[in-house]
């Protein structure tokens, strides 16, 4: 889609397609707890599968075609992705951001359906209620790409980056923090991790346009790295510490990128 996309609209054509992906990735959460409360977890993996197929048999009727000129094996293609790491610093630093901003939305996303559980008495039909109150942070993605393409990436970099770790920390600054609280935290959050993934790919794409898949192959995996960190350590977290420990350690996420983002901003 990128490729495909004039320059001056190439920001809101990738801002208006993450933001699909990530309303998928929100609505999945709800509707999947809906289905198990009431059909059983098997039904959720037998409902995933016939979309999926779907799926194939729209893209194979409606997907353009387009042959790449470069011709190289798939295991050259592979390599070379260490090669556009090495070569790139703002391939570096934009995935390291949001491998940060990601591990810290799996990290909250895994860890408040325990907290809505245990804390706040919720059954999962009601987790799926509040979870769909994080699609409300999809609106960023198209606003994202609008603002990249107005050439204010840095200006909305900073404000996603400091908006993560604040929503976060939310929770600790109130006092009987509650469910719209938590509501709150997960909206905000969605929010700034949308509006700095569209940034951050729309500065990817533009650094080598005949690579931009290989670029884009590097970005997103190094987000959902992130994503799976953040999933893998939410129950320990919550277990051990409880919700003021998955606060902290959200926030420092994020605050970590904010402080490397800074720093490259004044050296350059």
């Amino acid at each position: 889609a990128a490729h495909l996309a004039p320059e001056q609209q190439r920001g809101r054509v990738v801002g208006n397609i993450m933001g699909g992906l990530l309303l998928g990735i929100l609505l999945a959460r709800p509707l999947s707890s809906v289905v198990a409360d009431h059909f059983g977890w098997r039904a959720v993996f037998i409902g995933a599968a016939g979309v999926m197929l779907a799926i194939i048999l729209l893209l194979s009727l409606t997907l353009p075609q387009r042959r790449p000129e470069h011709k190289a094996s798939y295991a050259g293609l592979m390599l070379s992705l260490l090669t556009l790491l090495r070569r790139y610093p703002l391939l570096r630093q934009r995935s390291l951001y949001q491998a940060l901003m990601f591990a810290a939305f799996s990290l909250y996303w895994t860890a408040v359906p325990m907290a809505l559980a245990g804390e706040h008495g919720l059954s999962q039909s009601q987790i799926a209620v509040f979870a769909l109150v994080g699609a409300v942070g999809a609106v960023a993605a198209p606003m994202a790409g609008r603002l990249a393409d107005a050439g204010h990436a840095r200006a909305g970099s900073l404000l996603a980056l400091l908006l993560a770790p604040a929503a976060l920390l939310l929770g600790l600054t109130v006092p009987g923090y509650s469910v719209i609280g938590l509501g709150l935290t997960g909206v905000l959050l969605d929010f700034a991790v949308q509006m700095n993934m569209v940034i951050g790919q729309r500065e990817v794409y533009a650094l080598d346009p005949a690579s931009r898949g290989r670029l884009n192959a590097v970005y997103m995996t190094s987000i959902f790295l992130g994503g799976a960190l953040g999933s893998a350590v939410a129950s320990a977290l919550f277990s051990q510490f409880g919700w003021h420990g998955v606060a902290l350690v959200g926030a420092g996420l994020p605050g970590v990128a904010l402080v490397v983002f800074l720093l490259k901003a004044r050296r350059g």
